[in-house]
């Protein structure tokens, strides 16, 4: 088979997958009818399930995430008002499982003269004492972007519903040289061994991502350190930094306050010039109060990411409950402004992940937090199963728009993979669209299509390729929209990262991915690459939705493993709850 047209594909055997095993039979399709009117975008189909999100209006970035006396909460950036940004105040909700979340009232809107124009991003810290406070960015009545704080108006309220603001806000102010428009979004605060709080300012000085230091002995008085915590020419304007340790070895999580030869830090940055989430791996001197990293590289563009697709503002805490960190991230709509308006809403969370340093040290590791596995109802398993070449395989017995699937795709033959050329480093999405699953490979291309239409007229393609480079094997990872929907208007890009993996000695590949109306996030290589895609097809309106595995490679792939869920729905933010 030379190609894999969206119509042709199905001129193969067709195979289904069922929770007994596999059954095969032939098809053959027509060319697809093509008059069917367009369903509504305010389908209830295209909102989420399992996702966080408020029951409507404008959501972005999480702000403040903690847990806190038993209780885990969430702060966002919310438009109490209107489906498109503005009106900036904190949105809260509160949850014991990180799965079922209860609403609560906005916990800061823009009532002071230093937040009157919006209470923007920010972050949580517990106190000695056990006493939570948040840092935030507040824009004041000239413009100005300041840094505030806020506390909980009754400690003894299990789910801290009233915030106070002390008149001694604002406690951080854009003077010395400091852009009073790009100065925002502080970090969680950490503690050092001199007694001293310490925390990091998103800002850019003289065209550098910075991150402008501040201590403090009493969280209030703040003074600026000599040095930022790191700046690099490597980008802009760094919004929403996160700083905080990991461990070298193992998958506990630390206090954000932790510091040793046996930790690494993690500086993260969000970037408007690719919309995404960039870190540094790299040690905390604390003598010198700076962050140095392992690599220094003034080019953004080959800087790690959390995530090679939509994936924003995220924002990590220490769940001391489980000892473990966790990665919350807004992920942002692909529709137009006007398609929001009729659906009455706008912007998710991802599932919240856990996220560790991976045992090679060159790179993290994100996994769905466990909670997520309760939600999995009745699915299909298969065990050991070839996938021919052109062979298409569909996933059988699970709700094909809201299901759980993990696959490990086995290679038994190595020797077939195409060249590798070194300059795909630079932009793997580019050989994402050049290659894509239509363009039949050696090893590859081969994995999921999802919410597909019966005549793969729309389908989401999440699938690898593998290439053989000198001395090593590379492994492509794609998650490629182009198809996804039959909507002219809806964004619809091709991702694409390589995944960090010794294939020769692993000899498999694993792929989990999260389907969930709206959107898909996919975990290659046990979480060491992760891609998420938010996507619009008419088929979820139309119903009739189809989800298949498939190998348009010269080579035969094994399914060593197969597992698919279908995934319940939680309480989340039910108005009336």
């Amino acid at each position: 088979m030379a190609s894999f047209h969206p119509i042709l594909f199905f001129l193969c055997y067709h195979f289904v997958f069922t929770s007994n095993g596999a059954s095969a039979s032939r098809r053959v399709f027509l060319f697809p009818e093509s008059d069917q009117e367009t369903s509504s975008i305010a389908s209830n189909q295209y909102r989420t399930a399992c996702h966080f999100q408020p029951p409507k209006n404008w959501m972005n970035d999480p702000n403040g995430p903690m847990h806190y006396n038993g209780v885990y909460h969430l702060f966002y950036q919310y438009n109490p008002y209107s489906v498109v940004a503005g009106n900036k105040s904190w949105g809260h909700s509160t949850s014991t499982d990180l799965i079922n979340w209860t609403p609560q009232d906005p916990a800061i809107d823009r009532n002071k003269p230093y937040d009157i124009n919006g209470c923007w991003s920010g972050s949580a810290t517990i106190l000695h004492g056990s006493k939570p406070v948040i840092l935030y960015t507040g824009i004041d009545t000239e413009k100005r972007q300041v840094q505030n704080v806020a506390i909980p108006k009754n400690l003894s309220d299990p789910f801290l519903r009233e915030w106070t603001k002390p008149d001694y806000n604002p406690i951080m102010e854009p003077i010395d040289g400091i852009n009073a428009s790009q100065f925002r979004d502080p970090m969680t605060a950490w503690h050092g061994s001199d007694g001293h709080w310490r925390v990091a300012v998103g800002a850019e000085i003289e065209g550098n991502g910075t991150a402008i230091l501040y201590k403090s002995n009493d969280f209030v008085h703040w003074v600026r350190a000599a040095s930022p915590l790191h700046t690099s020419r490597g980008s802009g304007m760094w919004e929403c930094p996160d700083f905080y340790p990991v461990l070298s070895k193992g998958r506990q999580g630390l206090d954000t306050s932790e510091n040793s030869r046996d930790v690494k830090h993690v500086l993260k940055m969000s970037l408007a010039e690719t919309q995404s989430d960039h870190y540094m791996l790299g040690r905390y001197d604390l003598e010198k109060d700076v962050f140095v990293p392992d690599k220094t590289v003034d080019d953004y563009r080959e800087w790690l990411r959390y995530d090679y697709g939509k994936f924003y503002a995220s924002k990590t805490f220490f769940d001391e409950k489980k000892k473990r960190r966790i990665l919350w991230s807004w992920l942002n709509e692909s529709d137009s402004k006007a398609d929001d308006l009729l659906k009455g809403w706008a912007g998710i969370q991802a599932v919240p992940r856990t996220i560790w340093l991976d045992s090679n040290g060159r790179q993290l590791v994100q996994w769905p937090v466990k909670e997520l596995e309760s939600l999995r109802r009745t699915g299909a398993h298969l065990h050991n199963t070839e996938l021919k070449t052109g062979g298409l395989f569909e996933i059988k017995g699970v709700k094909a728009s809201q299901a759980n699937v993990e696959v490990d795709f086995e290679l038994p033959n190595l020797e077939i993979a195409k060249p590798f050329d070194p300059s795909w480093l630079i932009d793997p999405p580019k050989l994402c669209r050049d290659e894509d699953a239509s363009v039949q490979g050696g090893l590859g291309p081969f994995g999921l299509l999802i919410l597909a239409s019966p005549n793969l007229e729309e389908h989401t393609a999440v699938f690898f390729r593998v290439y053989k480079a000198h001395n090593r094997y590379r492994v492509l990872l794609c998650s490629d929209q182009r198809r996804s929907s039959l909507r002219p208007e809806v964004d619809k890009p091709a991702y694409g990262s390589f995944v960090d993996i010794d294939i020769k000695k692993e000899g498999k590949i694993s792929l989990r991915t999260l389907i969930d109306h709206s959107v898909v996030e996919s975990f290659a290589g046990g979480g060491r690459t992760c891609i998420t895609a938010r996507v619009y097809p008419e088929v979820l309106v139309t119903g009739d939705i189809h989800l298949y595995a498939f190998n348009n490679g010269t080579e035969t792939i094994k399914v060593s493993k197969l597992q698919a869920w279908d995934m319940a729905k939680p309480w989340i933010n039910v108005e009336g709850e």
